[in-house]
């Protein structure tokens, strides 16, 4: 069936956004599950603890926009490649703080020069003021 009704997919911007974030997930998948055998919701926890130091679950998931069950699976998938230890928090029992092992910290280190370059790599096809306006609106939308 093919209808005429104005709309047009490939200039949907949820649309757009999606494939343009998947090509790029997807092509820099390469190197956290090619190195460390990492899904991408474990490579995001790993990236938060790395980025932001010592973090709740709870905090990984706000941040990083993850499922409290992803997150889960990928701390459990973390905590058993010796990437991060769990510490009962003192004033909470429910709670774990997450912290990166020196395993974990080491790769963290290796994998965010690799996604500093292919970021570089990735805004190379852009101007200066094209990269500029890019970051800024997509900022503005996930503020949303």
């Amino acid at each position: 069936m093919d209808t005429d009704d104005g709309f047009e997919i490939g200039t949907f911007l949820p649309y757009l956004l999606n494939q343009a974030g998947e090509a790029a997930g997807q092509e820099f998948q390469r190197y956290y599950k090619d190195r460390y055998g990492m899904l991408r919701s474990e490579w995001r926890v790993l990236f938060h603890l790395g980025r932001f130091g010592d973090l709740t679950a709870r905090q990984i998931c706000d941040r990083a926009r993850l499922h409290k069950t992803k997150t889960s699976r990928a701390v459990a998938a973390l905590e058993r490649r010796r990437f991060l230890k769990r510490a009962v928090m003192a004033h909470d029992r429910r709670q774990e703080q997450l912290s990166l092992t020196a395993a974990g910290q080491a790769a963290y280190k290796d994998l965010a020069g690799i996604a500093a370059a292919f970021d570089a790599r990735l805004m190379a096809q852009f101007s200066a003021q094209e990269q500029t306006t890019l970051r800024a609106c997509l900022q503005r939308l996930m503020a949303r």
